[in-house]
């Protein structure tokens, strides 16, 4: 049964009480009148309330149930990003919460959020790979010269790439470049932002800044 066919049961049953306490106040026409303060329903009716309750009891349990079906999405994603780190260091029990950096992490995910939505990426094919300018204004420079710097140290020699970052005034040049030619077209597809996004490194690095063992600044 659904809440709110259990809230219809209950209002009908609230009006029926109503109107039989109206009626009760009337001179019993008979000894077998509406049992007073104390005194035990009739066997029909107390059956009929128990079976209305239970009935109600069930509708209830059927939107408990409804209603432990929760929503996953976080709403926001660099929320969500601080959620599942939450949910990981909560359930290791070698957690040291007197180092754990959540800030850290969270001005992290902004950072990320204006390097990838704000940020201009300008690629240019060279010998052997590509060249990108990467630049911003305000907090989105600032982002561009940590991450992509950042990226360009931790990445270099995969997949025998080589990654190389030369700052600017507003941002950086990312220069990534392989020896063998069948990598020079994935580097050329993968661009700017598939770049940055390739390797399975940022997850662990979000982690072990959250945990306060990163030592690189947001």
């Amino acid at each position: 049964m659904s809440a709110s066919a259990a809230a219809a049961i209950l209002s009908a049953v609230v009006l029926a009480y109503s109107a039989g306490s109206a009626y009760s106040q009337q001179p019993p026409p008979t000894d077998k009148a509406m049992p007073g303060p104390g005194q035990m329903m009739p066997g029909n009716m107390q059956h009929d309330h128990q079976k209305m309750m239970q009935m109600m009891h069930q509708g209830n349990h059927a939107a408990g149930v409804a209603g432990s079906t929760a929503p996953v999405l976080p709403g926001q994603d660099a929320f969500g990003a601080v959620q599942e780190i939450v949910r990981i260091l909560e359930a290791d029990p070698k957690t040291d919460w007197s180092k754990v950096n959540l800030e850290a992490l969270r001005q992290h995910l902004i950072d990320m959020n204006e390097l990838t939505l704000k940020a201009d990426a300008i690629g240019k094919p060279i010998d052997g790979g590509l060249e990108i300018t990467v630049t911003g204004n305000g907090r989105t420079i600032a982002a561009i010269q940590r991450m992509v710097s950042a990226w360009a140290a931790t990445m270099d020699g995969y997949k025998g790439w080589t990654t190389k970052a030369t700052p600017l005034p507003n941002g950086e040049v990312l220069t990534v470049t392989a020896a063998d030619a069948k990598e020079v077209p994935h580097i050329r597809g993968l661009g700017f932002i598939g770049l940055m996004a390739s390797g399975a490194h940022h997850q662990i690095h979000h982690l072990a800044m959250a945990k306060g063992e990163f030592a690189h600044q947001h």
